[in-house]
C-alpha cells in the first residue's frame, strides 16, 4: 500500500475533518474498485424501524478518521458524544444506523484511518451488505403496499406458504407479472389481497443479493364482508334454522297427539251416552247388561 498517498489523504482530513478525503472522481474509482474486489462483504440484518451496527473491530488501534459510503455517495457519520442523527459512531469505529427504512438496504463501504504506533497512518476498507426485514398483516380484499422498489432493486420474488416454490412478481425492465399488481414510484401494490398473496417477498439486487424480506400474513381481526365471514354466517344461520324447524315439528306433533286424545275421548263419551239413551227407551234388561259390561271394563 502506498503510505505517501495515505499520508496525504490523512493530512487532508486534518485540514478539513468533516469532508471526504477524495474528490468525487477518486471516490467513484475507489468504490468501483472495492465493489469488484474479491474480498467478501460482511452480511448484516436489521428490522425496519430498528437499528443495526456496522462493526469494525479495531478496538486495539488508534482510530483517526472514518468514512462511510453507499451507492457512490458519502454518508455523514456523527462522531460527537450526543448525536441526533440516524447515523453515528459508537466505540472506536463502529457505525450505528437507527430507525431503519427500506432504502437503507444495500452495500456499504467503511474506510477507517488508524495509527498503531506507525509513523504513517494506515487505511482499512470494510464492506457490508445490509438486509432489511419487515412483517405486514393485511385484511382480505384490501390493498397491499410495499415500498420496496429501490433504485438498486432488480427483482421481487414471492415465496408462498403452500410449498409451491417462488415466482417473480416484478423485474426491472419488465414490470409486474400480474393484472392485480401495479407500481407507483417505489411502491409495489397488490390489489384485492387474497390468502394466496400471503408468504415471503424478497427483493434482490442485480447480483442476486437479498436487499429486503417482507413476510406478509392475513389479518384475522375484524374482517368485514369477506367470503369467509359470509360462509360462517351462512352456516350459523343454517344451524339456527334447523333447530327452529325441529322444535316446531316436535311441538306440532305433541299438539296433534293431545288433540287426538281429546277428540277420541269426546267421541267415546258421545257414543256411550247415545247408546245409554237408546237402551233406556228400549229394553231395560239390555241396559243393565251394558252397564255391567262397562263397569267390568273399567
Amino acid at each position: 500500500m502506498d503510505t505517501s498517498s495515505n499520508s496525504n489523504e490523512y493530512k487532508h482530513y486534518q485540514d478539513c475533518p468533516t469532508k471526504v478525503p477524495f474528490n468525487r472522481l477518486n471516490l467513484l474509482l475507489l468504490l468501483c474498485l472495492v465493489y469488484h474486489s474479491e474480498s467478501s462483504s460482511i452480511s448484516v440484518s436489521g428490522i425496519k424501524g430498528g437499528s443495526v451496527t456496522l462493526s469494525c473491530d479495531f478496538e486495539d488501534r488508534e482510530i483517526l478518521v472514518i468514512s462511510l459510503n453507499s451507492q457512490s455517495e458519502n454518508i455523514p457519520v456523527c462522531q460527537e458524544k450526543n448525536c441526533s442523527g440516524r447515523v453515528f459512531k459508537e466505540g472506536s469505529c463502529d457505525v450505528i444506523i437507527k430507525d431503519l427504512i427500506f432504502s437503507d438496504a444495500g452495500k456499504y463501504i467503511l474506510i477507517v484511518y488508524y495509527n498503531n504506533d506507525q509513523r504513517e497512518p494506515k487505511r482499512e476498507i470494510l464492506k457490508y451488505h445490509l438486509h432489511i426485514q419487515d412483517e405486514i398483516s393485511v385484511k382480505r380484499g384490501e390493498e397491499l403496499k410495499m415500498d420496496v422498489l429501490l433504485i438498486n432493486a432488480d427483482k421481487v420474488q414471492h415465496w408462498t406458504n403452500r410449498s409451491t416454490g417462488q415466482k417473480e412478481v416484478w423485474t426491472r425492465g419488465h414490470g409486474v407479472r400480474s393484472d392485480r399488481l401495479n407500481i407507483s414510484d417505489e411502491t409495489l401494490i397488490i390489489n384485492r389481497f387474497t390468502v394466496t398473496d400471503t408468504g415471503t417477498y424478497r427483493v434482490l439486487d442485480s447480483e442476486g443479493e437479498i436487499l429486503i424480506t417482507v413476510t406478509v400474513t392475513e389479518s384475522k381481526g375484524n374482517l368485514n364482508n369477506t367470503d369467509e365471514d359470509k360462509t360462517d354466517d351462512s352456516e350459523h344461520h343454517t344451524v339456527g334454522y334447523w333447530i327452529v324447524a325441529v322444535g316446531l315439528t316436535v311441538i306440532l306433533v305433541l299438539t296433534a297427539v293431545v288433540l287426538h286424545k281429546h277428540l277420541l275421548r269426546d267421541h267415546v263419551q258421545c257414543v256411550t251416552r247415545r247408546r245409554k239413551e237408546g237402551l233406556r227407551s228400549g229394553d231395560p234388561e239390555a241396559l243393565e247388561v251394558y252397564e255391567d259390561l262397562c263397569r267390568g271394563s273399567v
